[in-house]
């Protein structure tokens, strides 16, 4: 009986080192997992936002050698109460205003401050399709109606084959998907789990196997369909995605801080909303397309490809261009358009009036019904009334 006993406690013994050892080993991926779980919960949230390479895998990206690309002031201006209410109610956590490339407000809420880098979210589709379109300037894509299967093969068999890379660019790709940030089993919940356990994105992209319309025929928001536009860029150039962002549009544009991007436990970049930068170098991304694809000199992105992007692209009239909102009645508003991302993150950009409103929040209820109006209506009641 002793024998049993003796052998039954080393046995324990083991099993308990073995959980202990198993925890060590996965502790970076299971404290990532917590983190996800937690990422927009009341108390969290604020705090999560400026600070995500806290969280997940992620590299910095070289900003460059030059200076700092100086924002002039101009004439300051406060917020009315109207405006005042609306940052309150959507909790905004910094407000950045440039009038003709001055800046003439900014201010940050919630207890954070104007050097954190504040994640895009979905704002890094915008960023993404500038890169795409010096791709395509260059002759890497000569055809924007070719199939994303020649660039990346590896997606072959799965619902992208037969998508052309236009399809991809206006969100009609076909692929069903599932973006409800409120159902745990979504899957762009599930992307989240893949990303912070360290999975692959290449992967799971190439895992979606069913289509939920014919590609190209309707718009319906897909968020992985960025990830596959990186992979038609590392198929077109053999070069990685975010190498080529931080070459091509990161270090010209003389930016405050080095931007920090998300990756996955391969070192992809999460180009679909995983960079990170300060509220003021997002208004510097919007007043570069303002300026047409220009900077302190130098055409950034090509004109014809802001113009392009920036234009209503998608199938069925949805307000939709290359990566970039465009509202329907946008022509009423001076040729408007933005970049937006999940919980209250855009950079609206208004031609007609040179005006830049870039915004960083931490909005639970981006999601409710006429928000996205809302925030529409302000921020054209912004632009359009002279401080």
């Amino acid at each position: 009986m002793r024998r049993i006993l003796r052998f039954a406690l080393r046995a324990l013994v083991i099993l308990v080192v073995l959980i202990a050892g198993l925890a060590l080993w996965k502790r970076e991926e299971i404290t990532r997992l917590i983190a996800v779980n937690g990422l927009f919960s009341e108390e969290r949230i604020v705090q999560n936002f400026s600070h995500m390479d806290r969280l997940f895998h992620y590299r910095l990206l070289d900003r460059g050698t030059g200076p700092v690309f100086a924002l002039p002031p101009g004439p300051p201006e406060t917020l009315a109460p109207a405006a005042q209410d609306w940052a309150k109610r959507r909790a905004v956590t910094a407000l950045v205003i440039l009038r003709d490339g001055h800046l003439t407000y900014e201010n940050t809420f919630l207890g954070t401050g104007p050097e954190d880098l504040r994640i895009s979210w979905s704002m890094a589709k915008s960023v993404l399709s500038a890169l795409f379109g010096t791709v395509v300037a260059e002759g890497k894509i000569p055809d924007l109606d070719a199939q994303v299967v020649q660039y990346a093969p590896s997606l072959k068999g799965s619902a992208y084959d037969g998508a052309t890379i236009r399809d991809v660019l206006t969100m009609s790709s076909g692929v069903a998907f599932n973006e409800d940030y409120m159902d745990f089993n979504s899957d762009i919940n599930r992307m989240g789990r893949v990303l912070a356990l360290g999975g692959s994105m290449d992967a799971f992209a190439a895992s979606l196997k069913t289509r939920a319309t014919p590609p190209g025929s309707h718009m319906h928001y897909v968020s992985i369909d960025t990830h596959v536009l990186g992979m038609v860029i590392r198929g077109a150039t053999g070069r990685d995605p975010v190498d080529l962002m931080q070459e091509r549009i990161i270090a010209p544009m003389g930016l405050e801080a080095a931007p920090e991007m998300l990756t996955d436990g391969e070192g992809t970049g999460f180009v679909l909303g995983g960079l990170n930068m300060r509220t003021r170098d997002y208004a510097r991304i919007g007043q570069m397309f303002l300026q047409k694809g220009v900077w302190n000199g130098r055409q950034i992105v090509p004109a014809d490809w802001v113009a392009a992007s920036t234009a209503h692209q998608a199938a069925d009239g949805a307000g939709y261009g290359f990566q970039w909102w465009v509202p329907k009645d946008n022509a009423a508003h001076g040729g408007d358009y933005m970049a937006q991302g999940i919980y209250g993150q855009f950079i609206y950009v208004n031609p007609a009036v040179r005006v830049v409103i870039a915004v960083n929040s931490a909005d639970r209820g981006f999601d409710a019904a006429g928000i996205t109006d809302e925030n529409l209506a302000m921020f054209r009641q912004l632009a359009e009334t002279s401080p």
